[in-house]
């Protein structure tokens, strides 16, 4: 007699011989680029401190949201909506996003996701560095 399945716990998936999404190390190159590029517009423009506690609050939040989704994926509970983790992505969150999606294994297989996650960091950081410039002139 067979048993009665509940949801299958998100662990990871195995893909092309390795964790879905898992870029290793190199995940983590485009925090290290971001710190670099913040550093050098504070020395370059005098960009103000409250802007560090502003992407240090949405990384936060956003590191939060993804673990809550990802226990409500656990669990076969209502879950955030695509859409909203890739807002709080876009809103200076992004960083803690990527810590999450490589702590948490959340988010970090589905391709299409993925792109559009990618996408919304480019358009962060070039509004960083716009915004950047523009309040030094």
């Amino acid at each position: 007699m067979a048993r009665a399945r509940g949801p299958r716990p998100a662990g990871r998936r195995r893909v092309n011989g390795g964790v879905a999404g898992g870029a290793g190390g190199a995940a983590y190159l485009p925090l290290a680029a971001f710190a670099l590029l913040y550093l050098a517009a504070t020395v370059l423009w005098r960009l103000p401190s409250w802007v560090a506690l502003v992407y240090g609050v949405a990384s936060l939040l956003c590191f939060v949201a993804y673990a809550l989704d990802k226990a409500a994926a656990v669990r076969g509970r209502w879950r955030t909506p695509e859409r909203t983790l890739l807002i709080l992505g876009l809103a200076c969150g992004w960083p803690g996003a990527i810590l999450a999606q490589q702590w948490l294994r959340h988010k970090s297989g589905k391709r299409t996701f993925r792109t559009l996650f990618w996408g919304t960091v480019a358009a962060n950081v070039a509004a960083f560095t716009w915004l950047a410039r523009w309040q030094a002139a």
